[in-house]
């Protein structure tokens, strides 16, 4: 699926947001931190990744055109700190306490470490797989995983090994 063409009045939006909290971190460190690229070219259910060593931020296009506001106030913000924190403190756990400081006390941002966005729009099929307790969804890519042998992956419920198929609950309790 191409990714759809974002409004140059968007771009705008999210280039704003970002330049705002780099200024807001700038003030707070006493220092300038380079400002980092916006690419439009995050897929799938995620609404942005930060690179940290390309010093880049990449946003879910999609996301971006359903959910504007939300983006420039929340992802975009949400992104760049992570950019900070590993000029700050180098390779740190991802939404760790460094992560949610900076988010918190230096940008003013609520720390949420995912979004609630509609994901309907953006994500793929999925694989039935089952447990003893319930039925899991897999994305494509667990799913090849599994097919090769490369992976394994366990109920985070009743720890046993997922099993392709539809979840067949057990009626052999029933009346």
């Amino acid at each position: 699926m191409k990714a759809p063409r974002l409004p140059i009045a968007l771009q705008q939006a999210a280039m704003r947001s970002l330049r705002h909290y780099l200024h807001i971190a700038n003030l707070h460190f006493k220092r300038e931190f380079p400002e980092p690229s916006l690419i439009y070219q995050q897929r799938g259910t995620s609404a942005g990744t930060a690179w940290l060593e390309r010093w880049e931020i990449r946003l879910n296009p999609v996301l971006l055109q359903e959910n504007q506001q939300a983006f420039v106030d929340e992802v975009v913000p949400h992104e760049l700190a992570h950019l900070l924190v590993w000029k700050v403190f180098g390779r740190v756990a991802p939404h760790g306490k460094e992560w949610k400081w900076m988010m918190e006390t230096v940008l003013g941002v609520p720390a949420r470490r995912t979004h609630k966005f509609e994901t309907t729009s953006v994500r793929s099929a999925t694989f039935a797989y089952r447990c003893q307790c319930q039925q899991h969804n897999l994305t494509v890519r667990r799913h090849n995983r599994v097919v090769r042998g490369e992976a394994e992956y366990r109920c985070v419920h009743c720890s046993t090994i997922l099993k392709p198929g539809e979840f067949q609950p057990d009626d052999s309790s029933a009346p």
